[in-house]
């Protein structure tokens, strides 16, 4: 069996730098990159192309949230560039997850964002005006998201077992805020460690700085794929 890959976020503000990061590792690695809205604007969709030529998979985290028209014509254009993968914004209801799904096709994976790692249920609270629990609001969007026919959600590994009890079986929990045991959490309020993520039932982690800023990216990557594949 295939070992499985922690996606990289690769939040880098000019192609100068992410390409440098890049060439730290040998050709025969096939990773599985996240690009964020900060590199895909910076840059263009030249750098999705750029990243598939190099044979690696792409997450494409744009974070839709529009009228359900625009966002179906949006993913319809990302389809093109043969991504694996792309989010949209679970708070945009049923009629636009739908015409996301419709727009995307059923070839690369649609997930979408319940609440973000950073965001705690007290900002949930004042911020948003949503006066429920924070595991309810991440819940309720999941179940609307699996009604919607998408593949899953990106949510905090915390909230991984619960979600997975409520939303048909095969549902993907996609989860950021990954940190290895001993590193700083940076803005991530809701984190865990990569084993932590794969004993609860993570399908897929996202680990940024810990790599990208670590003093040797290849080791540290190589450090989390052997403890999310243990």
């Amino acid at each position: 069996m295939r070992e499985a890959r922690p996606i990289i976020a690769l939040d880098f503000p000019d192609f100068e730098e992410f390409k440098a990061f890049l060439d730290l590792f040998p050709k025969e690695e096939k990773l599985y990159v996240k690009i964020g809205m900060e590199l895909y604007y910076a840059v263009g969709p030249e750098i999705v192309r750029y990243v598939k030529d190099l044979g690696h998979s792409v997450f494409l985290d744009l974070k839709l949230h529009d009228i359900p028209n625009t966002v179906k014509s949006t993913m319809r254009v990302l389809a093109k560039m043969g991504i694996d993968m792309t989010t949209v914004q679970a708070a945009g209801g049923v009629d636009m997850l739908q015409a996301a799904r419709d727009g995307l096709g059923q070839g690369p994976i649609l997930i979408a964002v319940t609440q973000l790692t950073s965001t705690s249920e007290e900002q949930m609270r004042e911020d948003q005006n949503i006066q429920t629990s924070l595991i309810d609001s991440v819940l309720h969007y999941a179940k609307k998201t699996a009604e919607a026919n998408l593949d899953g959600v990106v949510c905090s590994a915390h909230e991984v077992k619960a979600i997975k009890e409520v939303t048909p079986e095969g549902f993907v929990c996609l989860t950021p805020g990954i940190r290895p045991t001993g590193s700083e959490i940076g803005d991530q309020k809701r984190v865990m460690t990569p084993q932590e993520a794969k004993a609860i039932g993570s399908d897929y982690i996202v680990v940024g700085r810990p790599i990208t800023q670590a003093e040797n990216p290849l080791e540290a990557y190589h450090a989390i794929k052997a403890e999310w594949n243990a």
